[in-house]
């Protein structure tokens, strides 16, 4: 059952879920970049390959007081049939993501390159592990949402098509410190109003705070258990 705390907490996301929708003219620049550095949006990152010509970008970053060794085990298990997304677990569940934050390192739980990402049960949007460098970075891409079927990339010419990418980069510092990057990259098409209001209207600024609150989450949990720990596999 939620807490009182955890109650506060989500009713400010809501909150902020609602002042995002509607003034994202102004946010929008501010939010698109939310702790990241001139050289961190700048950067080019895993993934910027497979969307050339994105149309939205989000590049968000936060300081973590651990090292990548005790980050990367809880982004490693993120996903509705794993570890959750640290975000806001009861809007997810208001809206029947059916997500459960853990709190503790769950070594079966690693993903693998292939490995579906779910952000709900099946029917949701789902993504799947296209790269990963174990304690560097983790590479998702777009999957069909029934199938679980990584989406194609689009061709010259194509008409219809919807092209995603979500990166995490994992950054060490000489003072043990790590910073914590995001990016994702979405390109769509056609161009309708319909398809602009779904895609940058919509998504995207709910995007960003479920994506702000998941890298606080994981910078709560990994600052809060420094030591923990543990060897993956191989990709």
């Amino acid at each position: 059952m939620a807490t009182a705390s955890e109650v506060l907490d989500n009713v400010r996301g809501a909150a902020l879920v609602g002042g995002c929708l509607a003034l994202r003219p102004l946010l929008r620049p501010h939010y698109q970049r939310w702790g990241a550095t001139d050289e961190e949006v700048m950067r080019r990152l895993p993934g910027d390959e497979r969307v050339p010509g994105a149309t939205v970008v989000q590049t968000m970053a936060v300081t973590i007081r651990a090292k990548a060794a005790a980050v990367w085990p809880w982004l490693a298990q993120i996903g509705q049939e794993r570890g959750g997304l640290y975000s806001y677990e009861l809007l997810e569940n208001i809206a029947r993501c059916r997500m459960h934050n853990a709190d503790r390192i769950v070594p079966e739980w690693e993903l693998q390159i292939g490995a579906l990402v779910r952000l709900g049960p099946p029917g949701y949007p789902v993504h799947r592990v296209v790269g990963l460098q174990p304690g560097q970075w983790l590479l998702l891409a777009g999957a069909d949402a029934k199938t679980g079927e990584l989406a194609p990339l689009p061709q010259p010419g194509q008409g219809e098509y919807v092209n995603f990418a979500w990166v995490f980069r994992l950054d060490e510092g000489s003072d043990g410190t790590t910073r914590l990057i995001t990016r994702t990259s979405l390109d769509y098409a056609p161009h309708t109003f319909g398809q602009k209001a779904i895609w940058e209207l919509t998504t995207d600024p709910i995007g960003f705070v479920m994506t702000r609150k998941m890298l606080l989450g994981i910078k709560q949990r990994a600052e809060a258990h420094p030591a923990e720990t543990y060897s993956y596999a191989p990709g």
